[in-house]
């Protein structure tokens, strides 16, 4: 079964549930997935597609919840958070620092890389490796740590 069968799947669950929040998060993902097919893409989307549309989705709620926080609305920003949690379950496990720390320290020994300069080397590696278990910028900032010791 496809990531994208298993979300309508659990929409339908989640409709004879009645769970109202649930139900919006993951419209909201298959919302985006028809966007994407729809958008002139010429291939069928792949799971790895699938989770890179749920990753931008988790990632604008949790910076919409911390903007409505910072603007004194805590109620839109637990919905928000709430929704981010909704789609979060399909994503796979993210690494931990220590971990996402060993992961650079073996690219940037492989790269050969040895100071801050390099770190364009280690990134493009690092990134396409690392795709769906760490976020960006965290893959950007422990490297910029890891380079300038």
């Amino acid at each position: 079964m496809t990531l994208e069968q298993r979300i309508n799947e659990e929409i339908k669950q989640a409709m004879l549930a009645k769970e109202a929040q649930r139900l919006a998060a993951l419209r909201a993902v298959k919302a985006a997935i028809l966007l994407e097919k729809t958008s002139g893409a010429a291939h069928e989307l792949t799971d790895a597609d699938v989770v890179k549309i749920m990753q931008k989705l988790v990632k604008q709620r949790k910076e919409s919840a911390q903007l409505y926080k910072e603007a004194g609305r805590e109620e839109l920003a637990a919905n928000e958070l709430a929704e981010a949690g909704f789609i979060e379950v399909f994503l796979p496990k993210q690494l931990s620092a220590e971990e996402l720390k060993a992961k650079l320290t073996e690219i940037i020994a492989e790269v050969g890389a040895q100071s801050p300069a390099d770190m364009g080397k280690v990134m493009g590696v690092a990134t396409k490796r690392l795709a769906g278990l760490a976020d960006g910028r965290e893959i950007s900032a422990a490297v910029k740590q890891l380079l300038s010791k």
